[in-house]
C-alpha cells in the first residue's frame, strides 16, 4: 500500500476536500493508464490494435496494456512518443487559443520532451521551436527525442531562463512546464513521494516565480504563455497564476472542455479564474495543472521579424542539418533491434556500399556504413539498447494504412 507523507496529505485532503480525497486515494491504488501519441509526420492513416482514443488530444490513444516499449523500433523511429495523458491536454489548449500564426515558439523546461513534440505537432510547419533544459543530463536526452521526432525548425538549447531573457530574443508562445514538487507522479513514480517535502514545496514555489518573471521578458506583447506543474498544492498553481496577474496585469484564458472529460477547475478559495486540474480518480490521467495567459499588447508593436532572426545569440546542443538522402534498406524485427544495440550487421549482397539508411516499417533508423562483408553501425552510442534481452517475437501495437 502507498504510504503517503503526512504534511502531504493534511495539506492536499483540505484542499480537495473529503469527496475528492476520497476518489484520489482510491486512485491511488490503481495501475496508471498507460499512453502514446503517434507522431503525425510518421503515421498517416495509423491506428492502435487495442485502445481508444484521448478525447483531448489528436492522435493520443490509451492502450489496453503496457507492451514493452524498449523493444520497439517504430518507438526509436519516432512513430509515436509514451506519454502520460494528462499532459496531452496542451494539444486541445493549443487548439483553442493558438490561433493566429506562431512563427517562434519556446519551451523553456522541456525535458524529456513529452509537450516539446505535442507543441510541434500543433505549430505550422514553418514555424520555429526552441526546446530549452537548463539541467546538462536531461538536455542530452530531450535532444534525442527531438531528433528522433523529426520535425523540422526545431532547436535544442541547454540554457538556463535568464540567458533568454539577456538575449532579448521574443517570441510568440512561451511554455512553462515548470519544475515542481511533482504530486502529481506519485502513483507512477515512489521516488518523488521519498523526495517531497513543505520545504521543497517552498522551494519550488519561489523558483517557478523566477522562471516566470524571465519568461515574460521573452513574451511578445499579444503572446501566450502556458503555465503547467505535475503537483496539486496551490502554492505552485493557483497562487503563481495570481502572482502573475498582480505582477504582470495579465488575463488568465478559459479553456473549453467537456463536462465527461472531469476536469477540475480552481481550488483556491476565492480564486475563480479558469484553470485546469487533472486529478486521479476524476480524469484519466496524472496529477497536472494548466493555465493560459495572454500578454497585453499586439505583436504588431515588434514589427514582427524574421522566425530566424537573433537566433545565433543562442548556445544549440542540436538545431536542423540540411537532410541528405542514403539509399535505404528494410531491416526485419531481429536485424532492426541488432542495430538498435549497435552491432555489425550483414546487409542483402545488392545494398549499395557506403552510406546506407536502415529501416524498420519503412521509418529510418538511422544508418549504417555498408563495407560488403559487413556493415558498420552508425547509431549514436548514448542511444543504444543497453538490455541483453531478446523478445522472441514483434508486439505488435498499430493498424496500418
Amino acid at each position: 500500500m502507498m504510504v503517503l507523507p503526512p504534511d502531504f496529505i493534511s495539506q492536499t485532503k483540505r484542499i480537495f476536500g473529503d469527496s475528492l480525497w476520497a476518489d484520489f486515494l482510491h486512485a491511488m491504488e490503481e495501475d496508471p493508464p498507460v499512453s502514446i501519441r503517434l507522431n503525425p509526420l510518421k503515421t498517416k492513416g495509423w491506428g492502435v490494435v487495442e485502445g481508444e482514443a484521448v478525447p483531448w488530444c489528436r492522435g493520443g490513444y490509451y492502450l489496453k496494456q503496457r507492451p514493452s516499449f524498449t523493444f520497439d523500433p517504430l518507438l526509436h523511429a519516432g512513430a509515436y512518443y509514451v506519454q502520460e495523458a494528462s499532459s496531452m491536454f496542451l494539444d486541445e489548449v493549443l487548439r483553442q487559443h493558438m490561433g493566429k500564426k506562431v512563427t517562434r515558439a519556446l519551451d523553456l523546461c522541456a525535458a524529456p520532451g513529452g509537450k516539446s513534440t505535442v507543441l510541434r505537432a500543433a505549430l505550422p510547419e514553418d514555424s520555429i521551436l526552441v526546446s530549452n533544459e537548463p539541467n546538462g543530463k536531461r538536455a542530452q536526452i530531450l535532444s534525442e527525442n527531438i531528433q528522433k521526432w523529426g520535425a523540422p525548425h526545431s532547436y535544442v538549447t541547454n540554457l538556463y531562463p535568464r540567458d533568454f531573457r539577456k538575449a532579448k530574443l521574443l517570441f510568440d508562445l512561451i511554455l512553462v512546464d515548470a519544475p515542481c514538487s511533482g504530486e502529481g507522479m506519485f502513483r507512477k513514480d515512489e521516488g518523488a513521494i521519498r523526495e517531497w517535502s513543505m520545504a521543497n514545496v517552498e522551494k519550488c514555489w519561489r523558483l517557478q516565480r523566477e522562471i516566470l518573471d524571465d519568461a515574460w521578458q521573452c513574451l511578445r506583447p499579444g503572446g501566450l504563455l502556458i503555465y503547467s506543474t505535475c503537483t496539486f498544492n496551490t502554492q505552485e498553481n493557483e497562487e503563481n497564476v495570481r502572482w502573475m496577474m498582480e505582477e504582470f496585469g495579465t488575463e488568465v484564458l478559459p479553456v473549453f472542455t467537456q463536462e465527461e472529460w472531469h476536469i477540475t477547475g480552481s481550488l483556491l478559495e476565492g480564486f475563480t479564474e479558469p484553470v485546469c486540474r487533472f486529478i486521479p480518480g476524476k480524469t484519466r490521467g496524472e496529477g497536472l495543472f494548466m493555465a493560459v495567459v495572454r500578454k497585453k499588447g499586439d505583436a504588431s508593436e515588434t514589427n514582427g521579424d524574421k522566425p530566424e532572426k537573433g537566433l545565433q545569440k543562442l548556445r544549440f546542443i542540436y538545431e536542423p542539418q540540411k537532410e541528405e538522402f542514403f539509399p535505404s534498406v528494410e531491416l526485419p524485427y531481429p536485424q532492426a533491434l541488432q542495430y538498435l544495440r549497435r552491432e555489425a550487421l550483414v546487409l542483402p549482397d545488392d545494398t549499395p556500399k557506403g552510406i546506407v539508411t536502415v529501416t524498420f516499417r519503412g521509418l529510418p533508423l538511422g544508418q549504417v556504413k555498408n563495407l560488403g562483408n559487413r556493415a558498420n553501425n552508425l547509431y549514436p552510442k548514448e542511444w543504444r539498447i543497453k538490455s541483453t534481452h531478446i523478445p522472441t517475437e514483434y508486439e505488435t501495437i498499430f493498424r496500418y494504412p
